[in-house]
């Protein structure tokens, strides 16, 4: 056996190296199938259903065009949004933000290698430009805050509390409903293809 092996084998057959990851060794079925079958919170949450990080990224990117002027809203915007999480799909997993400083500087670079590789597939900066980056950001704290409430059961006083969880966004007006997995991973697969057919990547 291979004690070194870092390379993770997808159903479309794709071989993604995920120490030395390429844009081209996944598809864009592989990306949608793990996001909807991570969990945010670590799967602690109300419902039948675990939120996936597919939904929350279909999620964050109806807040963005909710809360953007049709005169700022780009396509490139928009994609970068739904692919936000990208890597947790490539890399099956959402690590919580309490773990992060725990596994260090090998886990940053891992993360930030896959994600660079999904933004070079569809035709992304990598890093985002500043100001994208920040609306994306933003719109994601919100989502995070509102999950909080909703679906972890915190009051927003927790939620709020700088010495654990420190969300500064408010909470949107708006019902969070867990999807099933195969719903989260279809409607992810199709805003992918729909906005990548309109940046003429993917």
């Amino acid at each position: 056996m291979n004690e070194h092996r870092v390379w993770q084998r997808f159903l479309s057959g794709r071989r993604l190296d995920l120490a030395n990851p390429s844009p081209f060794d996944f598809e864009d079925t592989d990306l949608a199938l793990g996001l909807s079958r991570v969990a945010r919170w670590n799967g602690a949450t109300k419902g039948e259903f675990a939120y996936s990080v597919a939904q929350h990224s279909l999620d964050v990117l109806a807040e963005i065009r909710r809360a953007t002027p049709a005169s700022r809203l780009s396509i490139k915007l928009e994609l970068a949004t739904l692919l936000h999480d990208g890597a947790e799909g490539l890399l099956g997993m959402d690590v919580i933000t309490p773990l992060k400083p725990v596994l260090g500087a090998d886990w940053r670079r891992l993360e930030d290698g896959v994600q660079r590789a999904i933004h070079l597939r569809y035709g992304l900066a990598y890093p985002l430009p500043p100001d994208m980056a920040k609306r994306i950001k933003k719109a994601d704290r919100a989502l995070a805050t509102t999950e909080a409430v909703q679906l972890v059961g915190l009051t927003l006083v927790e939620a709020r509390d700088p010495t654990t969880f420190g969300m500064v966004e408010p909470p949107l007006e708006r019902i969070l409903t867990p999807w099933p997995a195969k719903r989260a991973e279809t409607e992810f697969l199709a805003e992918l293809r729909r906005l990548a057919g309109y940046a003429g990547v993917g």
